[in-house]
This record gives C-alpha cells, structure tokens and sequence, in this order.
C-alpha cells in the first residue's frame, strides 16, 4: 500500500485541511498507516496534482486562510482499483521483540520495565479506540451499527487496532509475568 491510498481512504468522510488530515491519521489510521504529516503534506500536493483530490481555499477571518481537500472521481476510481488488488500480508518491525529475543543474555528486569511500558501504551490506544467506537456507533448496539450504519469502513479498521492493541497489552503482561515467575524459580533454587 502507498501513501496515497491511506491519504485517499482518510479523505472519504469530507473535506479536511492538511491539519485536520494529520490528525485524523493520528486517531484513526495510524493503528495500520502511520505518517508523519510533512509526508502528508507532501502527498496531498502529489494527490492534487495527479487529479486524485482536488483543493480550495476557504477564507477565514481572523485566521489564517484554510486549504481543503476532497476525492474526486479520478481519486475514487484509484481506491476502487487499490481495493480489488490483492492485499500483501502484514509484517512486523518491533524493537521490543529483538529486546525479548535477547532475554536469555541480558538483564530480564530492564526488559520488564520496557514490557510494562508498552503495556501501558496499549492499554491507552485500547481505552482510545475503545471511546471512538463508542462514538462512531452511538446509541447503537455494534451488531445493529456493523449491519446498518451508514459508513462501517472506520469502525471496522478501529475494531482491527483495538484487538492488535488488546493483544499487544496481553502479550506484554503474559510475558512480563513468565520472566518473573522464571527469576523467582531461579531464586528458590
């Protein structure tokens, strides 16, 4: 996947300014796309220019001026054609995981620590996904929103990184847990 698609996938709700783009990248796509936004800035100027998004300017008092953009039909036909492509499988590049790798050889507490950290940052991109599933569905119960809601393409790619961070956090306490119980056998012995 390019750059563009996820840029092209995140401008289907509306408008949005490169800021407001960065930011919904930030909450939403950054569970399975991250960019930094001068990436997104960039690709937004190559998006335009290819005809795949199209860009006005709103006045705004008091502020600075705003550039928006939306998908045009050219943008549209790109995303139909990236969605019938067959998808790459995903791979990970996780410093925690060589970290692990390495537990037999180094000091297991200084890993623990590290492990309880990334616990921790999971638990509040659970907490996060978890409020904005909330309000993507409203008063609806999920089964009710997943067969009826209008747009159930961001709850679905939510649902997929509350459940990669449930099991990051999961991961993390089973082996923080392991490592212990390995030092207190040792200890006994």
């Amino acid at each position: 996947m390019a750059l563009r698609h996820a840029v092209l996938a995140a401008l289907l709700d509306g408008e949005a300014s490169g800021y407001e783009l960065a930011k919904t990248f930030d909450l939403g796509v950054a569970n399975f796309w991250y960019a930094q936004p001068q990436q997104l800035y960039a690709e937004l100027t190559r998006l335009e220019k290819d005809g795949l998004i199209s860009g006005r300017e709103i006045i705004q008092d008091n502020r600075p001026n705003k550039r928006v953009f939306r998908v045009t039909d050219a943008g549209l036909a790109e995303l139909d054609d990236f969605a019938a492509a067959s998808a790459k499988p995903s791979f990970v590049r996780d410093d925690l995981m060589v970290k692990v790798r390495t537990v037999d050889h180094v000091d297991p507490a200084t890993l623990i620590a590290r492990l309880a950290e990334r616990a921790a940052f999971a638990q509040a991109k659970v907490d996060l996904f978890e409020r904005m599933l909330r309000t993507m569905r409203g008063d609806l119960p999920e089964d009710d929103f997943l067969r009826d809601g209008e747009r159930i393409g961001p709850y679905l790619t939510c649902l997929r990184g509350l459940a990669f961070e449930r099991g990051n956090r999961d991961w993390c306490h089973t082996t923080i847990a392991t490592l212990r119980a390995r030092e207190a056998a040792r200890a006994r012995r």
